[in-house]
């Protein structure tokens, strides 16, 4: 035989010995099952298994970074609390007599002597204006020092009555008058006819009417009172009457008789209303409603069950301002709040003192919401995203890189991704692959306007340069792929917990609106937003601020 008859025969051998031997046949079957057993084997443990991605190995010989400390963030609500005009005339007019009497001791005049002056006052509804509606009526005495001050009107309707004798004056004059006429006409019936003036019993009846104006100027202290700085006067219409053809000034016999009244009653309600706890006692019950842990996350957000705690601490005001329609005093409240694994019930003392400061800006809500979360719980949610992904993905390149499994982990300032990848040369017959470890730094930003979490400054550790081995040149180059995948795809939603944030917080403030008859609350929470991050070895932490509006409106006040 020539040679390649030889070669020939020699090659073919294995098949006639497989035809002619059954051992020959049954190790050959034996060892095709065994590799088949292994191949899959492999398959198995790099698709279902947790790969092993060298996580622990690496952060070993790095220094991790300080724990967070326990956080704390400052909420704040600014509410302007409006209580219009019509509810305090109406609260005070409930409160106030409605009829008085009264008279004057001393004489009229000499003329009326021995004559005595009562007076029935009976008041109209008192009502409040502002500054506006004040000056229009009152333009002559407007001026810049009433822009913040309401005024307080109680018209008057009263009758007056003069009884009794002319005096002894008047006496003496009416009779010279009489008889030097009747001396002087010849007769003595007119004389007689005037003489008798002076002995006359008169009873004679006069309606006058007026109004009380009081003005108030309210401030408020830091005891939580209102002190009102009430000032008062008394205008009465011009009303006179003719007494036995003397002419009298109704209204000023009738003030001195009214003046001691109407101050008693302003002193009166000045010190009712700066007693009046009625400020503290509405604090006290919201102050309460704060104090609270408010349930976030669990359910369909998919993020672990936590509690809000919120502590309010510190209560500040700004003086009351007064225009046409309302008095408006803005109350802030500072409190605390963080995220704890459970409920709990805070204790939240009440503040003996009110700080009393510049106006604020009014209608804010802002309540900071710190979100831990395990770096256990980010590997849940970013895993998925990653496994089973192929790179190059249009499948150019001279290899494939498939991710098997994906760990995140902090390390000094920044965030490791550990990544066990199995790499595939596709340009020759034999397909020739590999597994390896790749550590790929990156840091995590906030996407404010999208609500997520993502990575940002991404690049290969050194220690992942010789990590494919005889395919590294090639397995290097789908690596910028890989980065890019990381960067675009390696991200937290954080929507569905600022989602659940606003609900369960605008739910709270459900309880707010519930605040009375009379007493009307509009507080809403308009949106959450990211504004901070930090992070240690097991967790990280993102800081969101839940903005809204909150305004009272007070159109009936409680009776007292």
């Amino acid at each position: 035989m020539n040679g390649f008859d030889t070669f020939i025969y020699y090659a073919t051998a294995p098949i006639r010995l497989f035809g002619r031997s059954r051992y020959f046949r049954w190790g050959t079957g034996a060892a095709f099952v065994v590799g088949l057993f292994f191949a899959v084997t492999l398959w198995a443990l790099n698709r279902l298994g947790p790969a092993d991605s060298g996580l622990p190995e690496a952060l070993a010989i790095m220094k991790p970074p300080p724990r967070l400390p326990p956080v704390t963030q400052t909420s704040h609500v600014i509410a302007p609390v409006a209580v219009s005009l019509a509810a305090i005339g109406h609260a005070l007019d409930t409160a106030a007599p409605r009829e008085f009497a009264g008279k004057n001791d001393n004489p009229v005049t000499q003329l009326l002597g021995q004559a005595e002056i009562g007076l029935t006052v009976t008041r109209g509804t008192m009502y409040a204006t502002g500054p506006s509606n004040f000056a229009q009526a009152n333009s002559t005495q407007a001026n810049s020092s009433q822009s913040n001050t309401m005024s307080i009107v109680t018209p008057l309707n009263g009758t007056v009555r003069i009884t009794g004798q002319i005096g002894n004056t008047a006496g003496k004059v009416v009779g010279g008058i009489g008889g030097a006429i009747g001396g002087l006409i010849g007769g003595n019936a007119v004389g007689k006819q005037i003489d008798n003036l002076a002995v006359k019993t008169l009873d004679q009846h006069s309606d006058f009417r007026g109004n009380v104006i009081v003005n108030a100027r309210p401030q408020i202290t830091a005891s939580w009172r209102i002190e009102p700085n009430l000032t008062g006067r008394l205008d009465l219409s011009d009303t006179s009457a003719t007494i036995a053809g003397i002419k009298i000034n109704v209204a000023s016999e009738i003030k001195p008789v009214l003046d001691p009244i109407v101050n008693n009653q302003i002193a009166a309600l000045q010190s009712r209303l700066r007693n009046d706890p009625a400020i503290e006692r509405a604090a006290r019950e919201q102050w309460a409603k704060m104090c609270r842990s408010i349930p976030l996350g669990g359910g369909k957000t998919g993020l672990p069950q936590l509690w809000l705690e919120m502590r309010p601490m510190r209560a500040a005001a700004a003086q009351p301002l007064v225009d046409s329609r309302n008095m408006t005093i803005t109350i802030g409240v500072q409190a605390e709040t963080r995220i704890l694994p459970n409920e709990t019930k805070p204790s939240c003392p009440f503040p003996a003192q009110l700080e009393l400061v510049p106006p604020m800006q009014d209608g804010v809500l802002a309540v900071g919401v710190p979100i831990d979360m395990p770096f256990t719980e980010l590997n849940r949610l970013i895993e998925p995203q990653l496994k089973g992904r192929h790179f190059p993905e249009d499948g150019s390149g001279p290899v494939d890189i498939e991710v098997l499994h994906a760990d995140l982990a902090a390390a000094g300032d920044r965030l490791l991704i550990s990544l066990r990848v199995k790499a595939r040369e596709k340009k020759s017959w034999f397909g020739l692959g590999t597994e390896a470890t790749l550590h790929i730094w990156g840091r995590p930003v906030l996407d404010q306007e999208n609500q997520i979490l993502r990575l940002t400054d991404i690049s290969l550790a050194v220690e992942s340069e010789a990590a494919f081995g005889l395919l590294g040149a090639a397995a290097r180059a789908a690596v910028p792929y890989l980065q890019k995948a990381l960067a675009d795809k390696a991200v937290v939603d954080l929507k569905p917990f600022a989602n659940d944030a606003k609900a369960k917080i605008a739910a709270a403030l459900g309880e707010f609106k519930q605040a009375g008859d009379g007493v009307w609350v509009d507080a809403s929470v308009k949106g959450v937003r990211l504004t901070g991050i930090a992070f240690d070895a097991t967790t990280l932490r993102v800081i969101a601020e839940a903005d809204g509006s909150v305004k009272v409106a007070v159109t009936q006040l409680p009776k007292t």
